[in-house]
């Protein structure tokens, strides 16, 4: 019986120090995962994908190039060999620069469509995954296909027409990344590089001769020849640059590499470095490879120092991963915040309160990272807004946390964090997310004002939705919605609305006068233009509806959520229209996503203007014992 009491003291005593423990256990996850990752055996994958190059225009480490190209071709990170083995992103690139008679036989393509299965032989055609292998003696009726496929205007093809363009662009993608360091004629590439290098020293020495009237050796001018010719073909295949040079931009591929050595008589030693990587790792010299790796990588740290840095650090970011991080905290937040309201709402309360607070440092640190790596504003994108959304959202709701205490502020700000990271995911899916801007979008300091003041527009916008969206959730399917929360979500919604008018308003003034010095005008009725105007357009409706007298509470929440239809339009909607100086980051699949989420709007819309007798919230017992019995 004594045991009883101790037992009971012990709990509550540790009920008061639960925000503590929760937000501690959390805070010991995120730093062990800081950790400087090593590797005690085996190929030294870490340091490989570590290794600097340039492709798509900047310069990012192999890893993140592995990373991309998994994303884009498998659809997720998690690869295994032949013999079920998993397999990290940077183990996956050594196979496919290196062995890639060995990456052939993995299963990375993904092909789901009926009609383009049906091009395969039925033995093959098993399963979603197949490999190069499988694929290869098809590869003719695939681009038959695709070319049959280009000749129909994008806006008229059919889903086989599209799915078939895109198993072509991963096809190409990994033929491209399998050629950066050698052709498929190369056996031995150490070996290769050393015949190379005494024809060329032959068949200088022969024009040399030739070009003084001296007699010739014309087979030694003919080696020579050979190998520029196959390596012009080598060059124009390969989709990176891994020889670095002084300028970022001037990095070359294996192949132009070695093109200009024909003119300088010198072999990079970037090639000499990767050629003996390639040899020792066919052959399955650990040692060998592992030392020439340390080398490099000495080599490249002393004459490229401040590279090295950077794309360690984006190697660091990567295996990180703090976005994906950052939706496991939004989700336990959230958890955390709804739970809550059942059970120990001060301490629960808390303990997500400042969960989120950590969450929103980790958002903040990914943010801040990506602009350090890019040297650019924190909008690029439709990746990054979507990143920079979630991020503004959940810094507006922790505000509104602070001052209301209600625990509505948490949980709006883990759905609204978790669903724009999980936007953001799909869209990491179309290539690299710190790809470099097009010229339209070209940075200068009214660009980087525009892109954030009208982000944040979105996500206040976005915000002002969300809670409406609470608001009627808990009315009418739940009892909860008393009168002094519906009042605080009321003024929550809108103080939010003020703000996301002040926000889109100054926003779009900004992009006009960044548009009058990239185009020459102020505003010229494009698509994105008029979808930024109609967001203003819309919270100033609200805003006067509400001055005026038109709307009260429900009709305040209702015509927040619609601004959710206008704003996701604007958002979204307006790159799928193919049309206007603004139609970048198109995706046709996000097509499904969009209508699915502004017809769940106008469902709650429709829920919210039931009158108030219906809402579980505000019927009188008698009501409800009556609609329970129905």
């Amino acid at each position: 019986m004594m045991l009883l009491p101790w037992m009971i003291k012990r709990l509550l005593l540790a009920k008061k120090f639960l925000p503590s423990i929760i937000t501690g256990i959390f805070l010991a996850w995120l730093l062990l995962s800081l950790r400087e990752p090593t590797q005690d055996f085996g190929f030294d994958s870490i340091a490989f994908g570590k290794l600097p190059v340039l492709a798509n225009g900047r310069l990012k480490p192999l890893d993140t190039v592995a990373r991309t190209a998994l994303l884009m071709i498998h659809g997720k990170m998690a690869i295994s060999d032949t013999e079920g083995h998993a397999m990290t992103p940077a183990e996956w690139v050594m196979d496919v620069l290196m062995r890639p008679s060995t990456a052939d036989t993995f299963k990375v393509f993904v092909i789901i469509h009926p009609d383009v299965l049906d091009l395969f032989h039925k033995d093959i055609a098993q399963g979603k995954y197949y490999s190069f292998s499988d694929l290869k003696p098809f590869l003719d009726e695939v681009d038959r296909q695709s070319k049959l496929s280009e000749d129909v205007p994008s806006g008229s093809r059919n889903i086989f027409q599209r799915e078939i363009l895109k198993l072509r662009d991963r096809i190409l993608l990994y033929n491209q990344l399998k050629s950066s360091l050698h052709s498929d004629e190369s056996v031995d590439f150490t070996d290769e590089i050393a015949t190379f290098r005494k024809a060329l020293d032959n068949g200088l020495k022969a024009f040399r001769e030739r070009s003084e009237g001296k007699n010739f050796s014309k087979d030694d001018l003919s080696v020579l020849g050979e190998f520029f010719n196959r390596y012009q073909l080598f060059a124009r295949l390969a989709s990176i640059r891994p020889v670095p040079r002084g300028d970022a931009q001037e990095w070359k591929t294996v192949g132009d590499s070695l093109l200009e050595t024909i003119q300088t008589g010198r072999i990079d030693r970037a090639i000499d470095a990767y050629a003996t990587m390639t040899t020792a790792y066919r052959s399955k010299n650990v040692d060998v490879f592992n030392q020439a790796v340390a080398d490099y990588r000495g080599y490249i740290g002393e004459s490229f120092a401040a590279v090295v840095k950077k794309t360690d650090y984006e190697f660091l970011f990567n295996r990180f991963e703090p976005f994906y991080k950052c939706m496991i905290l939004y989700v336990c937040v959230f958890l955390l915040a709804l739970i809550s309201w059942l059970v120990w709402p001060e301490e629960l309360g808390k303990s997500a309160f400042w969960l989120l607070m950590l969450t929103f440092v980790v958002h903040t640190a990914g943010l801040l990272a990506r602009m350090w790596l890019q040297g650019r504003p924190p909008v690029t994108n439709l990746y990054s807004s979507a990143i920079f959304v979630g991020w503004g959202a959940c810094g507006l709701c922790i505000i509104l946390e602070k001052i209301h205490r209600n625990g509505i502020g948490s949980l709006t700000a883990a759905a609204m964090g978790f669903i724009t990271l999980l936007i953001a995911h799909h869209l990491s899916f179309e290539g690299d997310t710190m790809e470099m801007l097009r010229a339209v979008l070209d940075t200068n300091f009214w660009l980087a004002t525009h892109v954030v003041a009208v982000t944040l527009g979105y996500a206040s916008t976005f915000l002002a939705g969300f809670l409406a969206i609470l608001y009627v959730v808990r009315g009418f399917f739940t009892t909860s919605l008393d009168k002094a929360t519906a009042k605080s979500l009321n003024n929550m919604v809108y103080g939010i609305v003020c703000f996301a008018t002040l926000f889109s308003f100054v926003g779009t003034i900004l992009g006009g006068i960044w548009a009058d010095q990239s185009w020459g005008r102020f505003w010229g009725f494009d698509p994105k233009e008029n979808g930024a105007l109609l967001i203003v357009i819309w919270n100033a409706i609200i805003l006067h509806a509400r001055w005026g007298g038109f709307i009260r509470e429900r009709g305040l929440m209702n015509m927040a959520m619609f601004g959710n239809i206008v704003t996701s339009f604007s958002w979204f909607g307006v790159n799928m229209l193919g049309a206007g100086l603004h139609s970048y980051g198109f995706m046709d699949r996000a097509y499904l996503w969009l209508v699915t989420f502004d017809l769940l709007q106008l469902i709650l819309i429709s829920v919210g203007l039931f009158p108030l007798k219906y809402w579980w919230s505000f019927m009188s017992p008698d009501e409800k014992a009556a609609s329970t019995k129905n």
